[in-house]
């Protein structure tokens, strides 16, 4: 056997040069490519390059460089093994004992909102991922490395032992084969939207973990938290925190039902979320208008809630916020004043997401035992409706304000759905019951007189008529609901009979 052999390609540079000097130093026959090569020479580390070890130039413009049995054999032979040392002195073979590589960025050439599909297919890289791959599958005999934050681990244990330790080498396999797979994945679903496929035979995804979780739902339940590689930067995922204690499982989910109801409005807008349903909306003249309707909504609610605001918190609204216990706020920037009023309580999460970044479509995935529920985002608003108005009387102008108010907070809500609301703020939310009639009287009671010359909104048709007579009895005026129940006709007639205007959108808003 000759000296040890360790082959590096990597197009990742951190921290490389420094890793090699210390295999050198060790003893290690270094072998490389290309830049890597070159990066090595120029630190003054003894390399010799891919072609001098196979006799074989690089060509199709790089596209092969190491697929060669010169580099496979000594990748995948079991070094121990009689019939395998045989063959590799026959064919002048010599055992790579370590594998350092990483891949072309394909993430971040795809991430160029100029990249062209030809370079984009460019930098999908098959010598390495079929390296890392050899090396992975044949870990019992070969160390590899894909995360240069695995290379002190590594330089250490030979340091130590000589040797790489057997369990450390199977866990740097098996992050191999997570990066492989997450690359393949990131491939295939740019490949599978460039093909136009909307719901392939298989479908592959692939997550990065953002940070592990105190807990989940409840203490006893383990939980992490994952964000999409290149998903939208709009999100609760790629939020920046400027100040409190950690986020956890039911803190995330809550944000984002916040963050996904205030990004329905354009005019200044506060929503306050509890349990991943909104207790109190506004809107306003400004943020401190807003925020002070979202707060009258239900003052009892919002306690321990989750506030999200599409303006900046200045100073005014940072002191009506410290007021009241919350959990998180949510909005495009903070001012310096409100940074340090807010901060005066350490556990107040302070989030920032900008705004101003364009919506990036994405699907929805749900999980259930066993299997994994797709969908598109429900994106639909009113504006894309076919709005008819089958009662004698038509909305107002401001109740029209109230209507559209209400419709785009009951999408937001579990259904059964109903909200109440006037033209700049909610009144009362009836979420999640078995019956519609359930949620409206719930949403009813909690607006109380204030649901006189209000609106109410429905995320589905009404089955029966009841939900008419239980709106009326409280003093409603204006009704907005899909419509499309074959007992519609009665619920028309009940709204005629008290003067109320309804209107049908066409498309319901469930939310499970």
């Amino acid at each position: 056997m000759t000296k040890k052999r360790a082959l590096i390609s990597v197009s990742d540079k951190q921290g490389i040069t420094e890793f090699a000097k210390g295999l050198s130093d060790l003893g290690y026959e270094l072998i490389s490519t290309g830049g890597t090569k070159k990066a090595l020479q120029e630190a003054g580390i003894p390399v010799i390059g891919v072609s001098d070890v196979t006799g074989f130039p690089e060509i199709l413009e790089g596209r092969v460089k190491t697929l060669n049995p010169l580099i496979h054999g000594g990748l995948l032979a079991k070094f121990d093994q009689a019939d395998h040392q045989k063959q590799m002195e026959e064919h002048g073979i010599i055992p790579i004992e370590l594998v350092i590589v990483n891949l072309y960025p394909f993430q971040q050439t795809i991430a160029k909102p100029d990249v062209t599909v030809d370079d984009a297919i460019e930098n999908i890289d098959i010598g390495g991922p079929t390296m890392l791959r050899a090396s992975a599958k044949n870990h019992q005999y070969v160390t590899v490395v894909v995360d240069p934050e695995d290379y002190p681990r590594v330089l250490t244990e030979l340091n130590m032992a000589g040797q790489v330790q057997p369990a450390t080498r199977r866990k740097l396999a098996a992050k191999v084969f997570r990066h492989t797979a997450a690359y393949d994945a990131m491939i295939a679903e740019y490949m599978t939207d460039l093909a136009g496929e909307e719901n392939p035979e298989k479908l592959t995804v692939t997550y990065e973990l953002k940070q592990s979780l105190r807990y989940g739902e409840n203490p006893h339940q383990e939980a992490a938290f994952y964000r999409k590689p290149l998903g939208s930067s709009f999100s609760i995922a790629n939020a920046v925190q400027l100040h409190g204690k950690e986020l956890s499982y039911n803190n995330i989910n809550d944000a984002n039902a916040a963050l996904q109801i205030v990004k329905e409005f354009t005019e200044p807008a506060a929503v306050a979320v509890k349990h991943m349903n909104p207790c109190g909306v506004g809107t306003g003249e400004n943020v401190f208008d807003a925020f002070t309707k979202a707060f009258e909504s239900d003052p009892v609610s919002i306690f321990g809630g989750i506030i999200a605001l599409n303006r900046e918190v200045d100073k005014v609204t940072a002191e009506k916020l410290y007021e009241i216990f919350l959990e998180i706020i949510i909005a495009p920037s903070f001012s310096e004043e409100a940074i340090q009023i807010l901060t005066g309580k350490k556990n107040l999460r302070l989030l920032t997401i900008p705004f101003g970044e364009k919506q990036k479509p994405e699907r929805t995935l749900t999980s259930i035992e066993g299997g994994l529920l797709v969908q598109d985002q429900d994106r639909y608003t009113l504006e894309d409706a076919t709005i008819s108005i089958p009662t004698k009387r038509q909305p107002t102008e401001e109740e029209w304000a109230a209507l559209k108010l209400g419709w785009k907070v009951v999408k937001h809500v579990k259904s059964n759905a109903i909200v109440v609301a006037n033209k700049d703020q909610t009144l009362g939310v009836g979420a999640g019951q078995m019956n519609r009639v359930g949620a409206a009287k719930i949403a009813l009671e909690q607006a109380g007189q204030a649901a006189k010359g209000a609106g109410l909104a429905s995320d589905a048709f009404f089955p029966m008529d009841d939900t008419v007579e239980a709106a009326a009895q409280a003093g409603i005026t204006a009704i907005i609901q899909p419509g499309g129940s074959v007992r519609d006709q009665d619920s028309i007639k009940k709204a005629d009979e008290y003067g109320i205007a309804m209107v049908f959108t066409g498309v319901r808003h469930f939310k499970h």
